[in-house]
């Protein structure tokens, strides 16, 4: 792959039940110096109440709520990150950590083993599915209102130690003594890659970080053994990432020198990233799945490959996020997150929408989306004719607030599905199927997925909980499409007693945007 530069567009995920999620960058830079007299005045001040105010008070809080200030009043991306919250961010975005290798629950003052990560510590040292850990290294993490800065600080570590775990099996009704030593932990970007059809790969990219390049590619060429001449690139609810990760999978479908994005800073400086003749997958058909919290670097991925007249772009219009951020990083841990340039589309758009409104209102624009109809018509989104650009071939592209998609797929067909989609791709399910194997976990482990299915489908038990978990939880389901309900509550029994592949199989059959695509290759 070509070289390139050190930049990266800052991304929110806007998802309606996670919240805002916040991207990382590849490299970081040293502030410039500065001797302005309004920085002087600020370091006098400081000085100034750290030496004579009445009262103690920390001035670490007071230049943080400072710094916050400050960035109000630029741009929705320009960010500070404290020293507590950017572990967790660059551990994600560096795609590992330090563990112990385990999915869980905080489930009635508990900490309760969802699964194992496959090969991982817990796994090999004998962890197990619905295990709840009691004590790590005789500290206690039941009957505690316990924080995640607390656990994750007595289950993470470095490599190579050990934490001596007790845990209850409720399968066996005992207690265990079970030393775990911890390892790298990775954190995928790519969920899953498979084939949905003859001939059609699926592959679904979360975020990307520094490990997304090297996961798609080998999940690519996974696919391509198996003989895919059409693929489907997935990044709905991607709020973004790395630019680079962006490029370098662009690349793979773009042919040499074809232009993949560029950034323009505020001295008018240009950076062009284009394709080199390494793309493995230049000829196949191709579509990219987006939706409203499809931001940033998913952004520039979908623009590349519509400008360049590539692939297909199916879904509902983008987030709209065109700024790119460089990280400044402070002596004590924490860091400032600045938008240094804006990028544009190979047809010179920027599809950064406006930011009047710096805050929630920015970030939650579902809502007016919503409002407007156009989640559900295409007919519904609003564009400005001052901001039309032509793609290679010539077809019409607008920018000025995302990526238009060329094949429109409603959120659903009304809004009481909608509501039942939502709820059965929620927390909600999953904490309700683990409870039930909760109940009987060996019955269920010595089912096929075969077995497990017509359990599911044929006892009117599992419905009927639901219904009651549902309506103790303060939702109302809407129950007219049984079948859709039931394959949702199957598709998390797999994704807990097997694999997440087999998940994905199941899911992807009631996906309506995998079957448009699939209806538009004639299956």
């Amino acid at each position: 792959m070509n070289s390139r530069k050190l930049y990266i567009p800052l991304a929110f995920s806007i998802a309606v039940a996670i919240g805002l999620l916040l991207g990382n960058k590849l490299g970081n830079h040293n502030a410039v110096a500065s001797n302005s007299a309004a920085k002087n005045k600020l370091n006098r001040l400081l000085d100034f109440i750290d030496a004579e105010y009445v009262d103690n008070i920390n001035t670490d809080s007071i230049v943080d709520l400072t710094v916050d200030k400050i960035l109000q009043n630029l741009d929705p991306h320009s960010v500070y990150i404290n020293k507590k919250d950017i572990v967790a961010v660059n551990e994600s975005m560096r795609g590992d950590f330090v563990g112990i290798g385990i999915n869980f629950y905080n489930y009635k003052d508990s900490i309760a083993v969802i699964k194992t990560i496959k090969n991982g510590p817990s796994e090999k040292a004998g962890i197990k599915p619905g295990d709840r850990i009691l004590f790590a290294n005789n500290y206690q993490l039941y009957n505690k209102n316990i924080s995640n800065d607390t656990l994750f600080s007595k289950l993470k570590g470095e490599i190579g130690t050990e934490v001596a775990l007790t845990v209850f099996r409720k399968s066996e009704n005992k207690k265990l003594k079970i030393t775990v030593t911890r390892d790298i932990i990775p954190i995928k970007s790519v969920d899953v890659a498979l084939k949905i059809a003859n001939k059609i790969g699926y592959i679904k990219i979360n975020r990307f970080s520094e490990t997304t390049f090297s996961e798609f590619h080998e999940a690519l060429n996974k696919l391509k053994k198996e003989t895919i001449t059409t693929l489907l690139v997935d990044v709905r609810e991607n709020g973004g990432g790395y630019l680079e990760m962006a490029e370098e999978i662009a690349d793979e479908f773009l042919k040499d020198k074809e232009l993949i994005v560029k950034t323009i800073n505020k001295k008018g400086n240009e950076e062009i990233s284009l394709a080199t003749e390494k793309g493995i997958f230049e000829k196949g058909k191709l579509y990219i799945l987006i939706d409203e919290n499809s931001a940033s670097a998913s952004e520039i991925l979908a623009g590349a490959i519509q400008d360049n007249d590539r692939g297909t772009i199916v879904g509902r219009r983008s987030f709209g996020k065109g700024l790119v951020q460089r990280e400044i990083p402070f002596n004590d841990g924490s860091a400032v997150r600045l938008t240094v340039a804006r990028y544009y589309t190979p047809s010179g758009r920027s599809i950064q929408k406006p930011y009047d409104d710096k805050a929630e209102g920015y970030f939650n624009e579902f809502e007016k989306r919503f409002a407007s109809g156009e989640l559900y018509e295409a007919d519904s989104i609003k564009v400005a004719d001052s901001l039309k650009y032509k793609t290679k071939k010539g077809r019409i592209v607008y920018g000025g607030g995302g990526i238009i998609p060329d094949v429109f797929v409603p959120i659903s067909q009304n809004h009481a599905q909608e509501a039942t989609n939502m709820i059965m791709q929620s927390g909600l399910i999953s904490y309700f199927v683990f409870e039930e194997l909760d109940k009987n976990r060996l019955f269920f482990e010595k089912l096929s997925q075969e077995q497990l299915k017509n359990e599911i489908f044929t006892n009117q038990k599992y419905i009927n909980d639901l219904k009651s978990y549902a309506s103790n939880s303060g939702l109302l389901l809407d129950y007219s499409n049984k079948d859709k309900i039931l394959t949702y509550l199957y598709a998390e029994f797999v994704r807990q007693l097997f694999t997440d592949d087999a998940y994905y199989k199941i899911i992807l059959q009631e996906d309506d945007m995998v079957k448009k695509v699939l209806e538009l290759n004639n299956f």
